[in-house]
């Protein structure tokens, strides 16, 4: 034997569903738009002093490097090399926090996993 909800609960929790389902849809093509407008956007980080510059577009494509060469030394690549690790890194984080930051502008602060 099955229990049945009356007709007038019956809509109201199908209606919710379909209206949480329509909300996300709504958040997840907005946080679309946003991350389509970010790809277009050129991050720029400095490192070593100002010595290097990174470049990197919204969607973490490193675009440049530009390293001066006053910090170019053949008996020490290594500090060369934490430059250029520092400033990827660095460009790295600039683009996720401001990635993230306007995501959470779009969906008001709530944490929706998988739509980002």
């Amino acid at each position: 034997m099955r229990a049945r909800l009356p007709k007038e609960y019956q809509a109201k929790g199908a209606g919710s569903v379909n209206d949480m389902i329509r909300q996300a849809q709504v958040m997840q093509e907005a946080i679309k738009k946003v991350q389509d407008e970010l790809k277009d956007v050129d991050y720029t980080v400095s490192a070593g002093g100002g010595m290097a510059e990174f470049v990197m577009t919204g969607d973490k494509k490193l675009k440049s490097i530009k390293i001066n060469p006053e910090i170019v030394d053949k008996d020490n690549i290594e500090d060369l090399e934490d430059i250029i690790t520092a400033g990827v890194n660095a460009v790295i984080d600039k683009v996720e926090k401001e990635t993230e930051k306007e995501v959470e502008r779009v969906t008001g602060g709530m944490s929706l996993p998988g739509l980002v």
